[in-house]
């Protein structure tokens, strides 16, 4: 296991969370996985402990994420239901919407998918068309639109769908979140046929006119923006801590090939060419692990502006170490790392995702460029 600057408490949730996922391993059951890991709390370690959680925080939770990774059995629906949709009804929801969905999140009895991304609403979410208006009849909201690449939404008894309402001041639309139940009348899914091998998968959504109660409105109509960024800081948190533990997965296997085969009379890792950039993996694996810790804990602590500065530039470097770490074990592993004995060649598509998902690593040099460095925005 890494060195950490962590917290005893810290060590031990990721000893004990390595330890599940070890047992599971590679060719994991996800829904055995899921089911054992919300019994001993893992799932919602990060949700209020008056509402069935853990009272912990994304650092935590995060935790859970890297080590089950780097087991090689991710849960990628843990940046979903208890990241963002837990943390967002958890800050922002009603107190009926918490007692609803909270427990059954922390359980794993429930999960909650998240659809933000349109067919020409991907980077730029202010280009989002999905539209909520008022019956003034009755007071329902009524939600017309398309959303894409929205995982696991087959498993998932809602989707936390981002819509806009028009400002009664203004007329300008905003972003409103609302929880659209699986069943909803006009809400229909059709698969995306990925070449990506994951045991969640992905689909286009349709809206049309779908009817939802006044209460299916998480939180606050005015204050969609802030309630939207709350869940998509954690988010890139968590694409971090799965492409940390993927990138780790990997490197461990090339560590362990580089050690036993023997060419020339000399295991193959003896060689710099073959150590040298294993090591270079390692280091740029734990540059990434140092600035996600430090966006989570920021946005522990309540500093959604500098967690956001921080998850961005987790996220991108994860998935940049992530990719590379892949890319070397299985270049590592020769011919092997392309079989399914090995488990590797799959990783080299599903360590992509973390480059693009959820936001490209081009959209988070424009973030920092401007954000932090303050030169001219190009967009």
């Amino acid at each position: 296991m890494p060195t950490t600057l962590e917290s005893e408490e810290h060590k031990a949730l990721r000893s004990a969370v390595a330890a599940l996922g070890n047992r599971h391993g590679r060719t994991y059951d996800r829904e055995a996985l899921w089911s054992e890991a919300a019994k001993l709390g893992y799932l919602g370690v990060n949700l209020p402990e008056a509402h069935g959680g853990g009272g912990g925080g994304i650092a935590e939770l995060s935790i859970v994420l890297e080590e089950l990774g780097a087991a090689g059995c991710p849960l990628l629906m843990m940046v979903v239901s208890p990241a963002i949709c837990g943390t967002v009804i958890a800050r922002f929801g009603t107190e009926e919407q918490k007692r609803d969905w909270l427990p059954a999140l922390a359980d794993g009895t429930r999960t909650m998918a998240f659809g933000i991304t349109e067919p020409d609403a991907g980077s730029n979410s202010h280009r989002i068309t999905t539209t909520a208006r008022r019956d003034p009849d009755t007071g329902d909201w009524i939600l017309t639109g398309r959303k894409v690449f929205i995982s696991g939404v087959d498993i998932a008894d809602a989707t936390l769908i981002v819509g806009r309402t028009a400002d009664a001041r203004t007329g300008n639309l905003k972003p409103c979140l609302f929880i659209v139940p699986r069943d909803a009348e006009g809400f229909t899914r059709r698969r995306i046929d990925m070449e990506l091998d994951a045991a969640e998968k992905q689909f286009e959504l349709t809206l049309d006119d779908v009817r939802l109660p006044a209460d299916a409105l998480v939180g606050d109509e005015d204050a969609g923006l802030l309630q939207l960024f709350a869940g998509l800081n954690p988010e890139r948190i968590m694409t971090a801590a799965f492409a940390i533990g993927m990138g780790r997965y990997a490197l461990a296997r090339a560590v362990e090939y580089a050690r036993d085969r023997t060419v020339w009379k000399a295991p193959i890792g003896a060689h710099q060419a073959i150590a040298h950039p294993l090591a270079q993996a390692h280091i740029d694996l734990e540059l990434a692990r140092l600035m996600m810790q430090k966006a989570a804990c920021l946005y522990d602590a309540g500093d959604d502006v500098g967690a956001g500065e921080a998850a961005n530039m987790a996220k991108y470097a994860a998935g940049e170490a992530c990719v590379r770490a892949v890319d070397q074990a299985v270049h590592t592993l020769g011919g092997n790392g392309l079989t399914r004995e090995f488990g590797l060649a799959s990783l080299i598509t599903a360590a992509r995702v973390s480059r693009i998902a959820p936001v490209s690593r081009e959209m988070i040099l424009n973030y920092v460029s401007h954000q932090t460095l303050g030169l001219p925005k190009s967009y």
